[in-house]
Order: C-alpha cells, then sequence, then structure tokens
C-alpha cells in the first residue's frame, strides 16, 4: 500500500520552506515532478523539472531574498488525495529593498503519496517602496 500525502504534510513542507530547509521541503516531491513558477515566459510562467532542479530554484529565492517566508500557509487535498491546495501570503525583501508582500496557492498533482507538479499562483501587486531615510 502506498503512503497518501495529508495536509499534515504540506504544512511541514511548507514550514521547511520558511526555515529554509531544502531537504525538508524536498521530502514529499518524487523525482519526476514539475514546477511551474510564478512568473516567467509563458503563460505558465517556466517550467522546472526534476528534484534537483527544483530543489536550486527554491534555494534560488532563499538566496535573492534571504528574509522569504510563506506566512499564514494553510493547506488540504482532495477527497481521492491526487490534488492538494496551499494557501499563503509571500513576504519578502527583494534584492533593490523594496517588499514583496502578495497571496498565493500553490496547485499539487500528486501520486503514490508524492508531488508530481507544484502550480505556484499569486496576485500581482506593485512592490512596497523603500521607506526614504529620514532628512539629517
Amino acid at each position: 500500500m502506498s503512503h497518501k500525502l495529508t495536509a499534515k504534510d504540506l504544512q511541514a513542507t511548507f514550514d521547511a520552506f520558511n526555515r529554509h530547509d531544502i531537504t525538508g521541503v524536498m521530502t514529499h516531491f518524487a523525482e519526476d515532478c514539475v514546477f511551474y513558477t510564478v512568473a516567467g515566459d509563458h503563460e505558465y510562467g517556466n517550467r522546472i523539472e526534476g528534484r534537483d532542479a527544483i530543489a536550486k530554484a527554491f534555494e534560488g529565492v532563499w538566496t535573492a531574498m534571504p528574509d522569504v517566508q510563506w506566512a499564514d500557509h494553510s493547506h488540504f487535498l482532495s477527497e481521492d488525495g491526487t490534488r492538494g491546495v496551499s494557501q499563503w501570503t509571500f513576504r519578502a525583501t527583494n534584492p533593490d529593498g523594496t517588499r514583496t508582500e502578495v497571496q498565493g496557492v500553490d496547485l499539487f498533482r500528486i501520486r503514490d503519496g508524492r508531488i508530481i507538479e507544484k502550480q505556484a499562483i499569486r496576485k500581482q501587486r506593485p512592490a512596497i517602496p523603500v521607506p526614504a531615510a529620514p532628512a539629517g
């Protein structure tokens, strides 16, 4: 009998995202998984294939935005366990000092208890400007 992915597993995945713990994040991803990014050159963003490439992409976000958090995350799965949804608020300081604070979701496809597709979708909102330095 194969393992069934649970909402607690998705909770643990996002807790690991917030710790910047790549081993914890990748625990439930299949070797042949596909990640569709929030932005990119195509209507689906960009397509990143395979565990190693996906892990590298996630680590790239942490490197570019060391304070990134997927805050207030919540999770549920379809009754048959083949689809999952995670809702979150993405908060990070961009490399230019502006802030990104937007709500989003991940839509997951699941096979044999493993994530085979992560489709990331988030709201579009202008970056929050860097506060002006006090005059003096």
